[in-house]
């Protein structure tokens, strides 16, 4: 968990697969621990094959019920066939933007906002207004498992939300 926060939660991320692994990861946490989806995160980077959308789009049966077999991830089948949809999804917004990354940008735009120095946990959401118009603009595109809480997630993991608090090395305040 700290490598995680240290080397990763909150820094841009760029990169088709990194994104798509990215939000995958947030949908399969719904209802879990953070840290069980870490444990198992290279489990499910060899059973998504990198998460290239591209590739995941494709699965097919024999892939599905490879993924429901495989007791080294999580094996929800919501979930599971959510990620492969998704897959679709993300290729077809990729498309239509030049990439998802574009797509991003044009839906919440701007650096993120910095934490006040006087920030407490209690002082972070669990959702905002754009994570709220994100979570339906991508459901309307045919994403699912993507609620606006795991979709605030999803902006916290890529940096498009600073929610680093005071005492925090990675804190930067406005």
């Amino acid at each position: 968990m700290v490598a995680y926060h240290d080397d990763e939660w909150g820094t841009a991320v760029h990169g088709e697969a990194e994104l798509f692994e990215r939000l995958a990861l947030e949908s399969f946490q719904a209802g879990l621990s953070w840290s069980t989806i870490l444990r198992k995160r290279a489990a499910f980077r060899t059973a998504f094959l990198g998460f290239d959308p591209r590739v995941v789009a494709a699965f097919g049966a024999a892939d599905r019920a490879r993924l429901m077999a495989d007791a080294a991830i999580v094996r929800n089948g919501a979930k599971i066939d959510a990620t492969i949809g998704n897959a679709a999804a993300f290729l077809a917004t990729a498309r239509e933007f030049g990439s998802f990354e574009a797509y991003l940008a044009t839906r919440v735009g701007g650096p993120p906002a910095r934490r006040s120095p006087s920030a407490t946990m209690d002082d972070l959401a669990s959702t905002t207004p754009a994570s709220d118009a994100l979570s339906a603009d991508l459901r309307r595109r045919g994403f699912r498992f993507v609620g606006s809480t795991i979709v605030y997630a999803f902006m916290q993991s890529i940096g498009l939300v600073d929610d680093h608090l005071p005492g925090c090395y990675r804190y930067r305040g406005r």
